[in-house]
């Protein structure tokens, strides 16, 4: 399976933090998983760490480099993806949340991800 965390399912659990369903942790620590991290949420963490809205336990380059040492892979934005965002309903308005959404879409992978608004796009959700 091929599976995409949201920013927050990436943070908890990175962080070991309980909100993270015990669906979703067994999807994401499961071997036939292949999970995956949005260049989108990459950016989005960087702009809070930036802001001050979130504290990481180590600096942003370590973070990431421990995520994929884990076996995380990144997703790079393509065009494609954002072409995606044309047709995509305004279910959502979080712009990294519906870059995550055209993305799922578009290779097809399953999202990890508690928001409510993911369901009403054509997804399959786990949480």
């Amino acid at each position: 399976m091929k599976l995409l965390l949201d920013t927050h399912a990436l943070l908890w659990f990175a962080g070991g933090d309980e909100r993270l369903s015990p669906t979703a942790r067994a999807a994401i620590e499961d071997s036939d998983t292949t999970v995956f991290i949005s260049m989108a949420s990459w950016w989005e963490i960087a702009i809070k760490c930036s802001l001050g809205k979130l504290v990481l336990d180590d600096p942003l380059e370590r973070f990431i480099s421990k995520r994929l040492a884990e076996g995380f892979r990144n997703l790079p934005i393509e065009p494609p993806h954002l072409c995606g965002l044309n047709d995509l309903p305004f279910h959502h308005r979080d712009p990294f949340d519906r870059l995550i959404v055209a993305q799922a879409i578009h290779e097809n992978m399953m999202v990890c991800s508690s928001d409510d608004h993911f369901p009403l796009y054509p997804i399959k959700v786990i949480w």
